[in-house]
């Protein structure tokens, strides 16, 4: 098992970049397929309460020219202002990254550590970046980045509406140069995701059997957890 780094807070919450860029977005490119695509966004955030999904995530490392890939469930849920998050992994080794009430938590049931992130005064940038494409609006967007329409392509079967996203911030910058999602226009929810590095790391996200605002499994935000298991809290 690799260790857990603080910047799987940046992969995961990645879950931990974003911003609080002034408002002002520069649009590039086709503004009028850019604001079709950005109000069925809008329009797919006014009902949104949860999503559940299979995910499957490549996080590519350049320096040894080597792909991770996990599989497992992800689930989102809305309440109120509160966004909550949770992953369970199940390949190669079970993991569960779980995000609510402020915290995001990482264990480890193979060596059975928690690690615990408080994001702090950087709250509300996290919760932003974890509903970006699910549940976040659209045109919120051009608060923290300059946005460019890049067509359609299908990905995950399904004949999604690319869009490239570069960060307003260079303190982000430093950490994800830019994003690029694959927006389902029939739901106006991510399908794919991918998140390039400045050092050319990436994250490649991809999402299946995707559910809207269905019941989640009551223990889906609860750590699974033993009597032994450790709490820490990184630094740095």
């Amino acid at each position: 098992m690799k260790p857990v780094h603080k910047t799987l807070v940046l992969r995961i919450v990645v879950v931990g970049c974003l911003l609080t860029a002034a408002a002002g977005a520069q649009i590039v490119g086709e503004s009028a397929e850019l604001e079709r695509v950005l109000g069925q966004m809008d329009a797919a955030a006014k009902s949104f309460k949860t999503t559940e999904a299979s995910v499957v995530w490549d996080q590519y490392q350049k320096v040894i020219n080597e792909t991770e890939t996990q599989k497992g469930r992800i689930y989102f849920r809305r309440e109120g202002s509160e966004v909550q998050m949770a992953a369970d992994f199940v390949e190669p080794d079970k993991k569960y990254v779980i995000y609510s009430g402020g915290k995001l938590q990482v264990y480890q049931p193979k060596i059975d550590q928690v690690n615990e992130y408080n994001p702090g005064k950087n709250r509300g940038d996290v919760e932003s970046f974890l509903v970006l494409g699910f549940g976040g609006g659209g045109r919120d967007l051009f608060k923290s980045y300059d946005l460019r329409f890049l067509g359609s392509e299908i990905a995950n079967g399904v004949k999604a509406e690319k869009l490239e996203l570069i960060p307003k911030s260079a303190r982000w910058r430093n950490n994800v140069a830019r994003i690029v999602l694959w927006i389902d226009p029939a739901k106006g929810i991510s399908v794919q995701q991918q998140f390039f590095e400045p050092d050319g790391n990436y994250r490649l996200a991809k999402y299946s059997e995707i559910q809207i605002n269905q019941k989640l499994p009551e223990n889906a935000f609860k750590l699974k957890t033993t009597g032994k298991t450790k709490f820490v809290s990184p630094q740095g």
